[in-house]
């Protein structure tokens, strides 16, 4: 991953990006009985367990400037070639970060040989391209989620177990899926600030899909087609949560 690009994108995701209480949980069963963590790509420091002794690693010295008084010593640095020794921690975790990484395989393999333990959440990009914001208005996404490292790739590189990690509808942490009942949201330039999915893209093709968002939320159309969500507590957008070395 560029040490830069969160310098450039990486504000306000102290606001943006709080940890939902149900992803938490799930994040916590998976990393079992370990008592050290390790979290790469570590970012403000969403979903380090309290209860346990945790150490970041975080390229962008913006994210690290987030990071909130009281959070795990951070050291700055990249996955590919994390500065600890064989076996340090019970633990690795990656939230929502591989797909940053400039080699996935050697990121993985430094998850690996650092720990003995290893707690990935990302995407299965396939199951996201159904998405109603990336069907119906940035199809654009897909197309750049087309050269990231595919989920079978992350999980054949843990040899890891797969289960899916459903978004609420009033989930508080604004990653690209959080707002599929509250469509609203997406039009806020503070909220797509701290999506990468969107920051990262040409504005030039965000801007006249929202603008196209913006009129079918205001006829009404946008509720007409999707009012079947409404009755969804939840929704599986491809959000996955791996598991390696848990055997």
């Amino acid at each position: 991953m560029s040490v830069d690009r969160y310098d450039l994108i990486g504000h306000g995701y102290r606001r943006q990006r709080l940890p939902d209480p149900r992803i938490a949980s799930a994040i916590d069963i998976a990393l079992g009985d370990a008592r050290t963590v390790l979290n790469v790509g570590a970012g403000t420091g969403s979903y380090e367990p309290a209860n346990r002794k945790v150490v970041a690693v975080e390229p962008s010295w913006e994210m690290i400037q987030q990071r909130p008084a009281g959070a795990a010593p951070a050291v700055r640095a990249v996955a590919e070639t994390l500065p600890f020794a064989d076996a340090t921690f019970d633990a690795t975790l990656a939230v929502l970060t591989v797909h940053h990484w400039s080699d996935l395989e050697a990121g993985l393999a430094e998850l690996r040989r650092v720990s003995r333990r290893q707690v990935v959440l990302t995407w299965d990009q396939a199951v996201f391209a159904r998405f109603w914001l990336v069907t119906e208005y940035l199809p654009e996404i897909a197309e750049h989620e087309r050269a990231l490292p595919g989920l079978a790739a992350v999980r054949d590189g843990l040899d890891a177990t797969v289960d899916p990690v459903l978004v609420p509808a009033d989930c508080i942490d604004g990653f690209l899926g959080a707002y599929w009942r509250r469509p609203a949201a997406y039009l806020d330039p503070q909220v797509r600030a701290a999506m990468s999915g969107i920051a990262l893209l040409d504005q030039q093709a965000v801007t006249p899909a929202l603008e196209r968002l913006r009129s079918d939320l205001t006829t009404g159309r946008w509720h007409r087609r999707h009012a079947d969500l409404q009755a969804m507590d939840s929704m599986d957008l491809g959000y996955r949560l791996l598991v390696g070395g848990a055997g």
